[in-house]
């Protein structure tokens, strides 16, 4: 099954296959499925040509993929141009909902380790 141009691993249940989608997670992958009336235990292989639609369609209407990264960057450029301090943080590259800095930002910085004596070699004795 194809949505999007992207294909729905088959092997996987429908609930969990749905959120290889960008924009899709389980909560919203198990409305889509209640609205198209289908189990989500149910393998896109067992699906009838009626269900995909119905399916597709209920996710095509929604904000994803591309249009999704494309509505999120264009959120946070808008926070930069405004100077927003949520905007600055993005900007220097730091967390940006409240976290501490001290300890615990290496994901957002890039997992810099600067530990004692990391950046120095060790003289040789000659």
């Amino acid at each position: 099954m194809r949505i999007l141009g992207i294909n729905i691993p088959n092997e996987k249940r429908l609930d969990i296959g749905l959120t290889t989608l960008y924009g899709i997670g389980r909560a919203t992958a198990n409305k889509v499925l209640a609205d198209a009336g289908v189990s989500p235990d149910t393998k896109p292989t067992a699906l009838s040509v009626e269900q995909e639609n119905v399916i597709r369609k209920n996710i095509e209407d929604r904000t994803i993929e591309g249009n999704l990264k494309r509505e999120i960057s264009a959120n946070v450029k808008r926070l930069k141009d405004i100077k927003a301090y949520r905007g600055i943080r993005h900007m220097r590259k730091l967390p940006v909902k409240g976290q501490r800095t001290k300890t615990n930002s290496r994901t957002v910085r890039g997992n810099v380790r600067n530990t004692m004596g990391s950046g120095r070699r060790k003289e040789s004795k000659t």
